[in-house]
């Protein structure tokens, strides 16, 4: 398998554009990703240059153009492109959000007092934030509830390091 090494920027637009073409199914303009990320469309469009010769994006024209990510692309962002994804609902502040899952690593599930999980979303986690307490569950098919305040969040990768105040699965 080969490794590609992207920058910083590089990640962030290639996640903004899967994202957006998992909202939509539908080529992203770079004007769409330039504002998701807070950059200019010309500095997209350039970025875009070299991700498409990287294999990772494809650029199609036209007036309902844009941009769609490759298989490659959900290669290099460990992500899996779903048809129908099973949404969960993510509570913020006491708004309820459906959101879509992709995974939930325990990563210090022996420490006997303090437990945190890396949740990977398939939408932007830009508008949350350090200190935020939210809620997600139940997860479809598992029937995990996971409460707890926000630590840290990784927009560029769609991660969300959480503090687990609360855990809960059928029966318990």
């Amino acid at each position: 398998m080969v490794t590609i090494d992207l920058t910083s920027s590089q990640r962030a637009i290639l996640t903004a554009l899967v994202n957006g073409y998992q909202g939509e199914e539908s080529p992203v303009p770079a004007k769409t990703i330039a504002e998701t990320i807070d950059r200019e469309p010309r500095t997209v469009r350039n970025q875009m240059s070299s991700l498409n010769s990287l294999g990772l994006v494809e650029g199609v024209p036209g007036p309902h153009g844009g941009y769609e990510p490759t298989d490659a692309a959900y290669d290099i962002l460990d992500r899996r492109p779903v048809d129908n994804p099973e949404t969960a609902v993510l509570a913020r502040e006491f708004d309820r959000v459906d959101a879509v899952v992709d995974g939930i690593t325990f990563t210090n599930v022996h420490h006997p007092e303090l437990c945190r999980a890396r949740i990977r979303f398939q939408e932007s986690v830009q508008t949350l934030g350090e200190g935020d307490a939210i809620a997600i569950g139940a997860i479809p098919h598992v029937g995990l509830l996971i409460a707890g305040e926000i630590e840290a969040v990784e927009p560029s990768r769609n991660h969300v390091l959480l503090n687990v105040a609360r855990l809960e699965t059928p029966g318990s």
